[in-house]
């Protein structure tokens, strides 16, 4: 297939690329998968404005059940966070236990910077505020992947989150948002224990560099904690309170930035037209360089949906292959140097319309150019093909609706011409013969001769409607070399 013809085809690929891509980045805008992978290839630094502390088995061991213990015991907790300068507290554990005297939290919990955890559908124990849904966001496959900062109720109200509760009592101003929000992979410390157990906090045996200026949040990481833990992107089984860690550490770093919707159709369309465009193989290139942008973009806190942008240049590349399938298939249909149907594309068509020729009158012109082979001796093959290019450029502008072209031969063309009177043929004949009358190359004389059929009672197969053709082609030709 000669250049023209490749890029009157992508002419028509690069626009179908940049709708189809532009319609795969607004039916996938997001790529869990691939943050997936991010998060947990490219964790964030270890935070160490947010601290853990455990309720753990030695803890219940010395204090008795859960669901026992006084509110003061949490006094002593909190006296020591505050006297070692924590932040803000959260308390995520759940105190609405009806047995209890939970009027006292106000009391016990009497810090503006203390926050404590509440189910998603009840108000906080005692009245008491400030307060925050303690849940987090499972996905159908048990992997807490996202948080919000808000969680509707059961009136559609927005009630704020424990995470967002614990980085406002910080100082950190964070909008309310059902909004979900990535959860980030954070590298582990390993110049400090994870955890510090909670009976040590009671007893004051905390070291208060530990503690102080962070965020300090209180939960339950014993060993019968499991009905509230969570998997993580690892897939391992993680104490909620260690996920609401991460999920305020998330909300104390970068947030990340979601590219506008029309700004990924965009670039999908933009790579799609490139992949088409630059032809070959290169579109696979594009498809790896957008997956491997995603990880930069990720350290600056920029989720690029790699995967869709990557499907976008491939489908470029597909298109490509594609048109490249149908040029092969047309090849031996089509003269490469015009365009026009071939000799065996001819026949095929002639004989696919002969059956109908009582109700559709076919017609027939062939054209022959005295003087090609002496272009081609004289100014060589080159000057021949722009010749042949020119000649083929004049007959197509006489063209109907369901007219066929063919290069006939070396210096022949034929015209099949659907339903034509023998008045039209006549005056297309002409027109053609017209418009070729006045073809020159350089200071070489050149003639054409144009000859017409139609069929009719005489005409019995399609070799009588080319002979017919031929015979008229060279009466003209005759003429005309009487008349010079």
């Amino acid at each position: 297939m000669p250049r023209s013809a490749e890029r009157s085809l992508a002419a028509i690929t690069a626009p179908v690329a940049a709708i189809l891509a532009a319609l795969l980045a607004l039916a996938m805008p997001d790529n869990p998968r691939l943050q997936d992978a991010l998060n947990r290839a490219l964790p964030a630094p270890p935070e160490h404005r947010v601290v853990l502390v455990g309720i753990d088995d030695a803890s219940l061991r010395d204090y008795g059940p859960l669901a026992s213990w006084p509110r003061d015991l949490y006094r002593q907790a909190l006296d020591t966070l505050e006297q070692a300068g924590a932040a803000a507290v959260g308390v995520d554990v759940l105190l609405n236990d009806p047995a209890q005297n939970d009027v006292r939290l106000r009391e016990a919990f009497s810090g503006s910077n203390v926050v404590l955890g509440t189910d998603p559908g009840s108000a906080a124990p005692g009245g008491r505020e400030p307060s925050g849904v303690s849940a987090l966001n499972v996905s159908t496959d048990g992997i807490v992947r996202t948080f919000q900062t808000a969680y509707p109720d059961a009136a559609g109200t927005l009630r704020p989150s424990f995470a967002r509760q614990l980085a406002v009592a910080a100082g950190r101003p964070v909008p309310l948002s059902d909004r979900p929000q990535v959860l980030r992979s954070t590298s582990p410390d390993r110049d400090r224990l994870p955890v510090i157990p909670f009976r040590d906090v009671v007893r004051g045996n905390v070291r208060y560099a530990d503690v102080q200026g962070r965020i300090v949040v209180i939960g339950r990481t014993d060993s019968r904690a499991g009905q509230t833990a969570v998997r993580d992107l690892t897939g391992q089984t993680v104490a909620a309170p260690e996920m609401q860690v991460r999920a305020v550490s998330s909300l104390l770093s970068p947030p990340f930035r979601t590219l506008p919707a029309w700004l990924v159709a965009l670039l999908a369309a933009a790579l799609a037209v490139t992949a088409v465009l630059t032809r070959g193989l290169w579109g696979f290139g594009l498809a790896f360089l957008a997956l491997l942008a995603a990880g930069p973009l990720w350290l600056l806190s920029v989720l690029l949906p790699g995967v869709t942008l990557s499907f976008a240049a491939i489908i470029g590349t597909a298109l490509v292959a594609l048109e490249r399938w149908w040029n092969l298939r047309t090849l031996t249909l089509r003269d490469p140097l015009t365009g026009f149907g071939n000799r065996v594309a001819f026949t095929r068509a002639l004989e696919q319309r002969w059956a109908s020729r009582a109700a559709r009158p076919l017609g027939l012109l062939l054209v022959d150019l005295s003087g090609f082979r002496k272009v081609n001796e004289l100014y060589g093959a080159h000057a021949g093909d722009e010749l042949l290019r020119d000649l083929s450029g004049r007959i197509m502008r006489q063209k109907r609706r369901g007219d066929l072209f063919f290069r006939w031969g070396p210096d022949e063309f034929a015209v099949l011409l659907d339903q034509a009177s023998a008045q039209d043929i006549a005056e297309i004949a002409q027109r053609v013969q017209e418009s070729l009358d006045r073809l020159t190359y350089r200071d070489l004389p050149l003639r054409a001769s144009v000859g017409a059929a139609r069929t009719g009672s005489e005409i019995e197969t399609p070799v009588d409607l080319v002979e017919a053709a031929s015979r008229a082609r060279y009466r003209v030709k005759y003429q005309r070399e009487q008349r010079s």
